[in-house]
């Protein structure tokens, strides 16, 4: 896959709030004690088996709720919610990575170096969910110290989630380090925590953007 134009939007909440929400085989990671939820829109511009040539696959633009959790001393991600525009790639990854995958329409546009993203979930029987955002890199690309909150929140490897016979679940994600610059968006709508579940947080947003990586997920397996 080849994860570009990358938003890392950041909101520090109660651990607690979170643990509600969650899995009991999973435990919420924290960063200095406080928990993490973040809004990550972005594009993917090349999903394909690995035996496919590079640019042969299907561009899939992406919006997920996520949070941070640990599972037997592994760290990972934990999907609430992911809307994107393929409707072969949302069933796909329902059925076979068992992600909460929902079906939305999605316009990705590019000027002068700004990305304005906007998704409209349509998902049949699903929370409607609105996001409209505008973002890019505000300051030069930045140093990522392996201890620091940019690296929490962005250098994970593993995602967890949960099928619906209640088993756990993941999938190891391999990728070079992110590439990160400092960002100022504009986001005029968000009302996709509301749909998961959680009062849009209130709390100061850390903001974070990408370029992008490649990636490659192994099969998901039980843990």
């Amino acid at each position: 896959m080849g994860w570009r134009h990358v938003l890392f939007a950041n909101w520090p909440i109660d651990p607690e709030i979170l643990d509600a929400h969650l899995p009991s085989a999973l435990t919420v990671d924290t960063h200095d004690g406080e928990a993490w939820l973040s809004v990550v829109p972005f594009t993917n511009v090349d999903v394909r088996p690995t035996w496919v040539p590079e640019g042969w696959g299907f561009p899939l633009p992406e919006l997920g709720l996520r949070t941070y959790v640990t599972h037997d001393g592994y760290d990972g991600v934990y999907f609430f919610g992911l809307d994107a525009q393929g409707s072969l790639g949302v069933v796909g990854a329902r059925l076979f990575h068992h992600l909460p995958y929902y079906y939305a329409r999605c316009s990705f546009t590019e000027d002068d170096g700004d990305v304005r993203f906007e998704s409209r979930r349509l998902h049949p029987g699903a929370r409607p969910v609105h996001f409209e955002g505008t973002y890019g890199p505000s300051r030069p690309e930045f140093d990522v110290q392996s201890d620091s909150l940019e690296a929490f929140l962005t250098e994970r490897y593993r995602y967890y989630t949960e099928a619906q016979d209640g088993s756990i679940r993941y999938a190891a994600i391999d990728h070079y380090p992110w590439s990160l610059y400092e960002a100022d968006p504009a986001i005029g709508s968000d009302t996709l925590s509301e749909a998961d579940g959680f009062a849009h947080p209130e709390t100061e947003p850390v903001h974070y953007y990408s370029p992008g990586v490649t990636t490659i997920a192994s099969p998901n397996r039980r843990v």
